[in-house]
């Protein structure tokens, strides 16, 4: 609808990477969706399309589900102001830095072509060479093929529509035909391991008796796919268990940051340089907040 609805030169100047204006405004825009990790992939989608800045874009990626208003809200009513402010700010600061840091070493050339291309662009069949012109050392003439077959190809096998909401439905169909199955994979993963897995075993594995207990947590929360509305009650019902403060705040990261399912869904955007430096991005905030939450 955004697509429709605003022009991609507007998308472009509000999210533009020169300048810091466009960072703040993207880790702002994650901040207000209520999104969890997998529904941030359509608006990713968009702004892709929308030719976005690649940094603020990505930004906007780490950003939404970390920051949504669901888990600010249950944070803050769950551990107080002064965990939410530190969860805040280093969630903003570290993807607004990793954004940038991504953008500079050039990551933008690991999105899918299919993603920012229309067929036409990419390559099609209606980019094919056309026929050589017949001459007079042609042995038969050339037949002028009937205007009912000039009129059809495989381009016009499926026309775009006229209507703005039929075009909204034409892209919102085409997405979800392609996402749905990988992401009916990635949450039937998530849900055996999360039914497998009990508060217990976590506690017991990232307690304050385990040196490596952050980096634990932050890596068990991965194939966890938890909302927000989920994760905040599991680790307070972990704190209750002795689990320590900077192992919460690394499982929260983990889980809401980069979920198995969002992982799946993120190949059909980038190639595998693109979701490694994801991956790196969340762990790395997951384990400094953790270390800043201990010593704090």
């Amino acid at each position: 609808m955004i697509l429709e609805y605003m022009p991609a030169e507007k998308i472009q100047k509000i999210l533009g990477s020169k300048g810091g204006k466009g960072y703040v405004s993207a880790g702002l825009l994650g901040a207000l969706t209520p999104f969890c990790s997998c529904s941030t992939i359509p608006m990713l989608t968009g702004l892709l399309k929308a030719r976005a800045g690649f940094g603020p874009t990505i930004t906007f990626l780490f950003t939404s589900p970390l920051m949504n208003p669901i888990i600010m809200g249950l944070l803050l009513a769950t551990f107080g102001m002064k965990v939410t402010v530190i969860y805040f700010a280093i969630a903003l600061t570290v993807s607004v830095a990793d954004g940038y840091i991504l953008e500079k070493l050039g990551f933008e050339r690991y999105v899918r072509k299919d993603v920012i291309y229309s067929e036409t662009e990419a390559g099609s069949c209606c980019d094919s060479k056309p026929a050589p012109k017949a001459s007079c050392c042609d042995a038969r003439p050339v037949v002028e093929a009937p205007s009912s077959e000039k009129n059809s190809s495989c381009c016009d096998s499926k026309p775009k529509s006229n209507d703005r909401w039929g075009r909204i439905w034409d892209e919102t169909w085409s997405q979800f035909k392609k996402i749905f199955p990988i992401l009916m994979l990635g949450v039937g993963i998530g849900a055996f391991t999360y039914g497998f897995i009990p508060a217990d075993f976590i506690a017991q594995y990232a307690g304050p008796d385990n040196p490596l207990a952050i980096p634990f947590a932050a890596i068990i929360g991965v194939p966890l796919y938890i909302r927000a509305e989920a994760v905040i009650p599991l680790a307070a019902a972990l704190a209750a268990k002795g689990m320590g403060m900077g192992a919460l705040m690394a499982l929260i990261i983990g889980s809401a940051g980069a979920s198995l399912t969002e992982v799946i869904l993120l190949k059909s955007l980038f190639r595998n340089p693109m979701i490694v430096a994801f991956l790196v991005v969340i762990f790395t905030m997951a384990i400094s907040a953790g270390l800043v939450m201990t010593f704090i």
